[in-house]
């Protein structure tokens, strides 16, 4: 009867005890005062992208278009070069241009072509020329006879062969101005002839070479001024400008209710022409800005007045797409990995089991606030343990080759010793393999973003493809890559960058 009542007694006993706890494990204040977050700015809501596209033109279409444009024949009228031998002189020519041939150097393309023609002479002995010649064949074979020869020479006519070439070079320039100054220059050089007539010698260069630089020389300038006032560059440009000027719908898989990408241009690009022995190669581009919107936009790009000159190898497609994640949709994907699990996992001391977590900001750092409940395993009181939150720090990292966002430099915050008071001495045994569980498994899967901005953006590129006769235009998005990272107090930003090539080759050109 008596061990009967001992053994009540210490039932009551460590009921009592039990309960105490119990009652003091209620009443004790769970509240650990949780780290101070720094206020951080807004995040800058413009990225910047580019689109620089290298336009090729073969030197065989513009070989074409001279040869198109370019007069075959051409031909006038030259002085009397001798008029005290020569009256009623008609010196005219009349020369054919042959094929074209173009040539590229550093900073100049020449087009030559060879000329071929011939000059004709006509005209009559003067009245005192006549008279010498008269004089003289009446004394050596008398008047009637001298009367008979002077009338067959008083009519006289020659011709002469032309033969030459005529290059025009350009050194073309891009001028802020939207326009296009070829810098054209000509030459003409005819092979040395004469041609005899009366006995006085008509040089074939020095009759006919003035003239033909003066026809060429009026054609070029003419040409001169009408590819600089030409307005194709500007025209073109403008309609590309309000292509770009949009909304691009970007919905995917994790971000809520979709999103819209808007591009909006604001500056335009040029450089200056590279020529080689094949090509001429200018280099054409926009810089737009970008911006992530809930709902389509209709964004106001004015076009520039200028352009803005560049170095010609800065060729590309660069996209930047930021992708925002609100930190309650980052709690939330990160949740999973954690709620209703136990650390160590293999047993230990104490078990920790996280029950809820939380993500927030705070200076160049995310904070991790996860509660848990801690249990000591062995003891006489092991069914009894507390609940506290405990703070944890860590730094967003990007990782490249996988596309994922996770933490690192993961530590406890010093605001969570005072946890430990609440949980036990043997909690602390814990923590480590939570910190470690938190660099394994606290991961934001990027992929299905960026294979959605990949996918989208690749299609808006690719709907600028074109082969036509006289164009072609290839384009291709080949790469997505993870740039930055940033956040705010609210909002975690990823920025993703679309990379790829425009080009276009133009094989046929059209005379201004």
């Amino acid at each position: 009867m008596r061990f009967k009542t001992i053994l009540i007694g210490l039932a009551i006993v460590a009921i009592s005890f039990g309960v105490t706890l119990k009652a003091f494990d209620w009443l004790s204040p769970r509240a650990v005062s949780p780290p101070t977050l720094q206020a951080l700015p807004p995040l800058p809501p413009i990225r910047q992208s580019s689109v620089v596209v290298p336009v090729s033109v073969p030197l065989t279409a513009i070989r074409d278009l001279v040869d198109q444009a370019a007069p075959r024949t051409f031909g006038g009228k030259a002085d009397n070069p001798a008029p005290q031998l020569v009256q009623n002189a008609d010196i005219s020519w009349n020369v054919t241009r042959g094929a074209v041939a173009a040539k590229g150097a550093a900073e100049q393309v020449t087009v030559t072509a060879p000329l071929s023609g011939t000059l004709s002479a006509k005209g009559s002995l003067s009245a005192s020329t006549q008279s010498k010649v008269g004089d003289t064949l009446g004394k050596l074979f008398g008047d009637k006879i001298a009367k008979q020869v002077g009338v067959n020479i008083k009519s006289l006519s020659a011709s002469g062969d032309i033969k030459g070439m005529i290059a025009i070079t350009a050194r073309p320039k891009v001028l802020p101005d939207w326009h296009v100054d070829p810098n054209l220059s000509a030459q003409v050089l005819l092979s040395d002839s004469n041609v005899a007539v009366a006995g006085a010698r008509i040089n074939v260069p020095a009759q006919v070479k003035p003239v033909i630089d003066k026809a060429v020389n009026e054609q070029v300038a003419r040409l001169q001024q009408t590819i600089r006032s030409d307005g194709a560059l500007e025209r073109s440009a403008r309609r590309e400008w309000a292509r770009i000027c949009r909304s691009i719908p970007l919905q995917g898989a994790g971000v809520p209710n979709g999103f819209w990408l808007e591009l909006r241009p604001t500056r335009a690009l040029a450089a200056q022409p590279q020529i080689d022995a094949a090509t001429v190669a200018l280099t054409l581009g926009i810089v737009a800005d970008s911006r992530i919107t809930t709902a389509p936009t209709k964004p106001e790009c004015p076009f520039p007045a200028a352009l803005e000159m560049i170095a010609p190898n800065s060729t590309g497609v660069k996209v930047a797409v930021p992708i925002d994640i609100p930190f309650q949709e980052l709690s939330r994907v990160i949740e999973p990995q954690f709620v209703g699990r136990t650390f160590p996992e293999n047993g230990g001391a104490a078990a920790v089991t996280v029950k809820r977590v939380n993500v927030a900001a705070s200076g160049d750092r995310l904070l991790v606030s996860m509660l848990v409940d801690a249990t000591e395993s062995k003891g006489l009181f092991s069914l009894f343990g507390g609940e506290a939150t405990l703070h944890i720090w860590g730094r967003p990292v990007l990782n490249q080759e996988d596309q994922t966002l996770r933490l690192s430099d993961v530590q406890l915050a010093v605001e969570s010793e005072a946890a430990f008071g609440l949980l036990g001495e043997a909690a602390r045994a814990a923590v480590p393999y939570l910190q470690k569980a938190i660099t394994e498994r606290a991961v934001f899967d990027l992929k299905p973003e960026s294979s959605n901005v990949q996918r989208r953006i690749g299609a808006v590129i690719a709907s600028y493809q074109r082969n036509e006769d006289g164009l072609r235009i290839s384009s291709e998005i080949s790469s997505l890559r993870l740039t930055d990272v940033a956040f705010d107090s609210s909002m975690l930003r990823v920025t993703a960058e679309a990379n790829g090539i425009l080009e276009v080759t133009i094989t046929k050109l059209k005379a201004p």
